[in-house]
């Protein structure tokens, strides 16, 4: 990936930690509002390190590792963002533009993920 590519991407993920932080902020003082925030906010903030570590990963299978967490940690954001939306802890038309972002950072993590391993060996 170019430099320009990386960086365009890491604006991404710091971009999407921002919205899940003013998500966590608008979502209800519940119960169950609180269980999502407290989840919620730590894997949707967690994508952006650790892409910037995969960019700054020792060999290539630290850089498989470190995209793995990156992708584990997407997945994660997306039972989240749909949990609000199931739950109506907040309206739809305000979710879904962040779904949207979420799952296309997840397919952007598993196509980078397929290459870096069939790159591996090389």
């Amino acid at each position: 990936m170019s430099a320009k590519k990386a960086e365009e991407m890491e604006e991404r993920f710091l971009d999407f930690a921002v919205r899940v932080g003013a998500v966590v902020d608008a979502l209800p003082d519940t119960r169950l509002g609180r269980h999502i925030a407290g989840q919620f906010i730590r894997c949707g903030t967690s994508p952006a390190p650790n892409y910037g570590e995969a960019d700054a990963a020792e060999s290539k299978n630290d850089f498989i590792h470190k995209l793995g967490v990156v992708f584990k940690e997407l997945r994660e954001c997306r039972i989240w963002i749909k949990m609000i939306i199931k739950a109506r802890l907040l309206p739809l038309k305000r979710m879904t533009a962040l779904l949207d972002e979420c799952e296309q950072l997840c397919s952007i993590i598993a196509s980078s993920l397929i290459t870096a391993k069939k790159n591996r060996s090389r």
